[in-house]
C-alpha cells in the first residue's frame, strides 16, 4: 500500500514539474558564448601596442549595421580602439534613418564605454580624385565638415585638430590604372592635412603607398573599411581583421592621439606587418626566443619559438623557413652561417623586407 502511495506522489510531482515547464523551457546551451579574443602582438620600446581600426561604416552612411554592432565586433575581435567613419557627403540611408553626421558616434559611445573600447569621433571626407577619400579623426563636430568645397572641409577639420588619413589610395574606382600621388596631396601634406596613408584597405595592399610613407615620414595604416558584418567579410579563423598597431604611452585617447601624430604606427594585415624598420625589428625580437638544442656534424640545431600571432617567414642564402605563430620550429644552422636573415613578411618599403642578425 505504501509503495502505491509513494508511486502516486512521484507521478504527481513529475506532472507538476512538467506542467511548470510546458510554457517556457530555457536552453541557454544553444546560445553563442561571446568571449573576447586576444591578439598576441608584444608591447615594444616602452610603449603599449594597441590594436586599432580607424575606418568603418554604419547605417548612418552606406553601411548595413547599427553603430553599437561595430563596438561589439571590435570587443569580440580583441581591438582596443576604433573610429566610426561614416561618409559625410554620402548617406543613401538618410530617407530611412534620421540623425546627422554625429549620430553614429553618439549612439556607439555608451556601448564603447561599457565594453572598454576607446571610440574616436571621426568622419570620412568623401570626394572625387583628387584628393579622394580621407578620414578625419578627433573631431568635435563632424556635421561642420559637410560643405561644398573640399578645401573648406579640410580646413574645418584642421581647425578642430583633426588627424588626416588618406584612404585606399590605389582604389580602382578612383585610380584605375596607376596609384598616383597628386599635386593636391602635396598641397595637403605641406599644409599639415595628410598625416597617414592606408597601405592596406579591406583586401587591397598598396606597396607604393608604403614607399610614400617611408620617404615622407607619414604613418602607414591598415583598415577594414567594413560596411557589412565583419565576421562574414573576413576569415577570422585563420587571420585577424586588418588593423593599425599604435604604439602608445598609455591606453588612453590622449596617448593614442600623441602616438598617431608622432607616426608610431605599424600596418597589420593578413600575416604581414608594414612600417618603420625600428618598430618591425622590435616586434620580431620581442616575439622570438632562440635556444640552442644540440650540435650535429655540420652545425648546430636551435629551437626557435614565437609568442606572437604573426608567423615569421625567414630566408637566408641557405634556406627558407617559417617560425609559426604561437609555436616553435627546430632549425639546423650550418657552420659558417653569418646569422643574417630577411623576414619576408615584414615590409619596411614596398619591395624591401626587414633584414636582421639572429642572436644565436
Amino acid at each position: 500500500m505504501k509503495t502505491k502511495i509513494f508511486t502516486a506522489i512521484f507521478l504527481l510531482m513529475g506532472i507538476s514539474l512538467f506542467a511548470q515547464n510546458v510554457n517556457n523551457i530555457q536552453m541557454p546551451e544553444l546560445l553563442n558564448k561571446n568571449s573576447r579574443q586576444t591578439i598576441n602582438i608584444p608591447d615594444i620600446l616602452g610603449y603599449q601596442t594597441l590594436k586599432c581600426d580607424f575606418h568603418m561604416h554604419t547605417v548612418f552612411s552606406d553601411g548595413s549595421v547599427w553603430p553599437t554592432i561595430r563596438v561589439d565586433e571590435a570587443y569580440n575581435e580583441g581591438l582596443d580602439v576604433i573610429a566610426i567613419t561614416d561618409h559625410i557627403e554620402r548617406h543613401p540611408s538618410k530617407k530611412d534613418v534620421a540623425g546627422d553626421d554625429n549620430s553614429s558616434y553618439e549612439i556607439a559611445l555608451p556601448r564603447a564605454q561599457q565594453k572598454n573600447i576607446i571610440l574616436i569621433k571621426a568622419g570620412e571626407i568623401t570626394r572625387s580624385m583628387a584628393p579622394g577619400h580621407f578620414n578625419a579623426l578627433f573631431l568635435n563636430d563632424t556635421q561642420a565638415l559637410d560643405v561644398e568645397n573640399w578645401r573648406d572641409a579640410f580646413a574645418e577639420a584642421k581647425k578642430q585638430g583633426a588627424y588626416f588619413i588618406w584612404n585606399h589610395p590605389g582604389w580602382k574606382a578612383q585610380q584605375p590604372d596607376t596609384c598616383l600621388w597628386w599635386d593636391e596631396h602635396t598641397e595637403l601634406f605641406e599644409n599639415g592635412m595628410l598625416h597617414a596613408i592606408e597601405v592596406f584597405n579591406e583586401k587591397e595592399w598598396y606597396p607604393i603607398a608604403l614607399d610614400w610613407c617611408m620617404d615622407k615620414n607619414i604613418a602607414p595604416h591598415a583598415a577594414s573599411d567594413i560596411h557589412g558584418i565583419n565576421s562574414e567579410m573576413y576569415n577570422l579563423k585563420d587571420y585577424h581583421r586588418p588593423m593599425t598597431l599604435v604604439l602608445a604611452k598609455e591606453r588612453t585617447q590622449e596617448s593614442i592621439r600623441e602616438a598617431l601624430f608622432a607616426n608610431r604606427t605599424v600596418a597589420y594585415f593578413g600575416n604581414i606587418l608594414a612600417g618603420k624598420e625600428e618598430y618591425l625589428k622590435a616586434i620580431f625580437e620581442a616575439s622570438v626566443k632562440i635556444e640552442f638544442y644540440r650540435e650535429y656534424e655540420k652545425g648546430k640545431t636551435y629551437i626557435i619559438a614565437n609568442k606572437s600571432d604573426v608567423p615569421f617567414v625567414l630566408s637566408s642564402e641557405e634556406e627558407l623557413f617559417t617560425i609559426p605563430a604561437n609555436g616553435e620550429t627546430m632549425v639546423n644552422i650550418p657552420n659558417g652561417f653569418n646569422n643574417w636573415v630577411e623576414v619576408k613578411n615584414l615590409h619596411i618599403k614596398g619591395s624591401k623586407n626587414l633584414k636582421l642578425k639572429l642572436e644565436l
